[in-house]
């Protein structure tokens, strides 16, 4: 009886283990783009993020690079690539706001990429400087209120390459969030999936200047 639930134990740990996608199969890729200031001033600030340290000057900073399917998309697949170390973590803070957000971007997304982690940072830190931000937002000196369509706006004149349909920009608790990019496995611009393409419809989205 013991052996039979022992075995049993040992197939539902292998069914679990074998959970997931496939590394490395996957159509595009999804580039998060978000406001840091916006990001402090609703959760980070609240939870001491070193990302929202006043000495910091954060702008657009890299969400993630994230693999995606037509519909859909892998999270947490399988791969036998090392975890990345601290150090190397640690070199994408200055895009990232902080290691451990660059952690957790390999844990979940990076693993699906085919890469190892120093690969996938590479290729994170490759499509960041492939994508002009917009320098306007950088001179604000207070908070504003603006439609979401103008973010969108002025990205798409910033990088002539980019068409509608390759941007969307999302809202979280009436503040612009995020610049959401979708790039090509060789990160040329290419039109997003219908579930990524979700604009935010607010005329008056909160915008946050940088310190």
């Amino acid at each position: 009886m013991l052996l039979r639930a022992f075995v049993g134990f040992l197939l539902l740990a292998s069914a679990a283990a074998a959970k997931g996608e496939r590394t490395g199969e996957f159509d595009y890729y999804v580039m998060a783009l978000s406001w840091s200031p916006n990001w402090c001033a609703l959760e980070g600030a609240a939870k001491g993020s070193p990302q929202c340290d006043t000495k910091e000057d954060h702008g657009w900073v890299l969400h993630g690079l994230w693999p995606q399917y037509h519909r859909g998309w892998p999270s947490f697949c399988p791969t036998s690539e090392p975890q990345p170390q601290r150090s190397l973590t640690n070199t994408m803070a200055d895009i990232m706001g902080t290691s451990g957000l660059a952690w957790y971007q390999w844990k979940k997304h990076g693993v699906c990429s085919g890469l190892s982690a120093r690969a996938y940072y590479d290729l994170s830190r490759k499509a960041y400087e492939s994508v002009v931000r917009p320098p306007v937002f950088r001179k604000l000196n207070k908070t504003i209120t603006l439609p979401a369509s103008v973010v969108e706006d002025a990205f798409l004149k910033a990088n002539p390459s980019l068409s509608r349909d390759m941007i969307t920009i999302t809202c979280r608790a009436g503040h612009i969030q995020e610049a959401r990019i979708c790039l090509s496995k060789d990160l040329s611009p290419v039109p997003c999936g219908r579930d990524v393409s979700r604009d935010c419809s607010l005329s008056d989205a909160v915008f946050e200047p940088v310190n």
